[in-house]
């Protein structure tokens, strides 16, 4: 590190130049010379890398826009679903880093079922069994779309990809099992079971809350984490998250606050 060479040099500059003078003009200015550089490769990398991240996010913000063209209904379950993960994230006590990483999953868990024919996601039935194998090919077909973009959401993709695998092992496309499954996989796994179960669909009616929440509780340690289970379940008791909005969603993936009226928008 710069500190570790410029403090030794820094104290026998300063020792000499109690006698000399002019020694600090010959050690002080190329140290000086040094700093500046240091600062301005520094902020340069930072720069770059506040560049890349408005990239993704960017990215992130296209490929949500292209779903709710294709599915609006998609495209507002994953919004929700956006909302309940960051409640457990809350809970849970997730860290900044691992949070944007989280929400981009949340918010593009679905990505792939652009890949699926409308007949089939939108069937008013319940699915036959190649249909519902069509539909389990979504996570791989969303993870190959975000390795396509690669970096960060090349890491997102291999958690999109495995927000269908259950705790105990018999979830898809590669049956991982219980902590093998990526954290963010987990909490997103949860939030949009819950989220799915609350919502009216052509074929049934949404379940009431509570009743969301004790199916989740029923089946902690089989198809989810329970510890999850338990940070949503919280969540919950503590007042479910208002459903967020289009704009209310994109301002939160850009950082910046949400705008005036998002949340209470229709």
């Amino acid at each position: 590190r710069v500190e570790l060479i410029l403090s030794p040099t820094a104290f026998v500059g300063t020792m000499v130049a109690v006698d000399e003078p002019v020694v600090l003009l010959f050690v002080f200015a190329p140290l000086v010379w040094m700093l500046d550089n240091f600062s301005k490769e520094r902020w340069a990398r930072y720069a770059s890398a506040l560049e890349l991240n408005r990239a993704y996010r960017g990215t992130v913000m296209l490929l949500s826009d292209v779903l709710a063209h294709e599915d609006e209904y998609t495209a507002d379950h994953s919004r929700s679903v956006v909302d309940l993960v960051n409640a457990v994230a809350d809970e849970l006590e997730i860290d900044p880093e691992s949070r944007q990483e989280l929400e981009f999953a949340a918010m593009l868990h679905d990505v792939g079922k652009i890949s699926i024919p409308k007949e089939i996601l939108h069937k008013p039935a319940a699915l036959t069994e190649p249909e519902f194998e069509i539909i389990r090919h979504h996570t791989i077909e969303g993870q190959f779309m975000l390795d396509r973009v690669g970096g960060l959401l090349g890491r997102v993709g291999g958690v999109v990809r495995s927000c269908h695998e259950r705790w105990d092992g018999k979830g898809y496309p590669d049956q991982l099992k219980g902590e093998e499954i990526p954290l963010a996989a987990r909490i997103v796994f949860v939030c949009d079971a819950y989220n799915a179960m609350t919502t009216d669909r052509p074929y049934r009616a949404a379940m009431k809350p509570e009743a969301a929440a004790k199916e989740l509780i029923d089946n902690a340690g089989t198809q989810f984490d329970p510890i999850i289970v338990a940070g949503l379940v919280s969540a919950i008791e503590q007042g479910a998250p208002a459903v967020t909005t289009s704009d209310g969603v994109r301002a939160l993936l850009a950082n910046r606050p949400t705008p005036e009226g998002a949340a209470a928008a229709s």
